[in-house]
């Protein structure tokens, strides 16, 4: 991981920008004692959402809702 003071990044912005798009993290440092304040990342890097199971029975019962079947949230988690 490269790091880079907030002036370097400025000046060559487009430049980060693009060894980002191929795949490089930088980390943007400020001050004197270069502490880190930032980090770009490849978009594709990050860890994709897994899909959120129904409970611990999913797979094991079948559920209907009915078609005139109406809940807010709040409703749902009881704050009404």
């Amino acid at each position: 991981m490269k790091s880079l003071p907030v002036g370097e990044f400025k000046a060559n912005f487009s430049e980060v920008l693009e060894k980002v798009r191929q795949g490089e993290t930088i980390e943007i440092v400020y001050g004197k004692k270069r502490m880190p304040v930032a980090r770009l990342v490849p978009i594709n890097s990050s860890k994709p959402k897994k899909k959120r199971k129904l409970g611990i029975l999913e797979g094991k019962v079948k559920y209907i809702f009915a078609d005139d079947f109406k809940m807010t949230e709040d409703e749902l988690i009881n704050l009404k």
